[in-house]
């Protein structure tokens, strides 16, 4: 059974509501293909890699976190590595959607919530408001382990190094503040709202010394890791609303 490109386009956007999202790119529909979709593919970014993929696989669609057009490129030129993706999807007739700070924020399926949600936080709440929408949760660990305890605990779920910046690695944490991806100067949002802990993706040489000197736990756990749950939770919860329509999530390498 498939999906009408319109009809997915309408399910996603009611779903992740970008209309309420100031986003430094087009949320939705990026490159129209197929009128009518059966399988549909998941990824982190619309790479070469990824697209490739979709299409190897057979599906009329790609949804991802990080799209190909972003506001601060302005116009550019259909040309080299960047016009290749571009130019894949519209040969291959094959859909390209895209939501950035809409999936990172999403309060049922989003980049930090289901992150929030491999890690067994309760309690959670919405966390670091950029233009009155959240772009991360927050929560509470049922028992509260130390700094290194976690840190052990999220290269495993992450699969991935973690840099862990800590005034004390032996001290129990209870409370984190998660913002998936490159936010790694919101740190400061955690020790504002009291947290004893926060987790992003990126840390700068600052960060580390910063974050440490004001008692805050910070944890850099990679761009693309933090961001693979939010993707895979989409692909699942559009599954169970359409149990008729084939979908894959196609994973990365990416080491940053």
């Amino acid at each position: 059974m498939s999906l009408t490109q319109n009809d997915l386009l309408q399910y996603l956007n009611q779903l992740m509501t970008p209309q309420l999202f100031e986003d430094y790119a087009p949320n939705g529909l990026q490159i129209e293909g197929s009128t009518d979709i059966t399988r549909l593919a998941f990824a982190v970014s619309a790479t070469q890699e990824s697209i490739k993929q979709a299409i190897d696989w057979g599906a009329q669609g790609l949804v991802v976190h990080h799209g190909i057009f972003w506001k601060h490129q302005g116009a550019r030129t259909v040309t080299g590595a960047w016009g290749e993706r571009l130019k894949l999807c519209v040969k291959n007739d094959l859909n390209l959607f895209a939501y950035h700070l809409p999936l990172d924020g999403n309060a049922e399926i989003g980049n930090a919530v289901a992150l929030a949600n491999q890690l067994g936080l309760k309690d959670l709440l919405p966390f670091a408001p950029y233009k009155k929408q959240p772009l991360g949760t927050k929560g509470t660990f049922p028992n509260p382990l130390s700094a290194k305890e976690l840190q052990t605990k999220l290269v495993a779920v992450l699969g991935h190094a973690v840099i862990l910046a800590s005034p004390d690695e032996t001290k129990l944490i209870k409370t984190i503040g998660i913002i998936t991806g490159g936010a790694n100067n919101d740190w400061v949002k955690a020790m504002e709202e009291g947290l004893d802990a926060y987790l992003t993706g990126e840390i700068s040489e600052y960060n580390w010394h910063d974050a440490k000197e004001a008692g805050v736990h910070y944890f850099a756990g990679g761009h693309h890791a933090t961001e693979k749950f939010g993707t895979q939770a989409l692909m699942n919860k559009l599954k169970n609303d359409h149990p008729k329509l084939e979908v894959k999530y196609f994973d990365s390498l990416n080491p940053a």
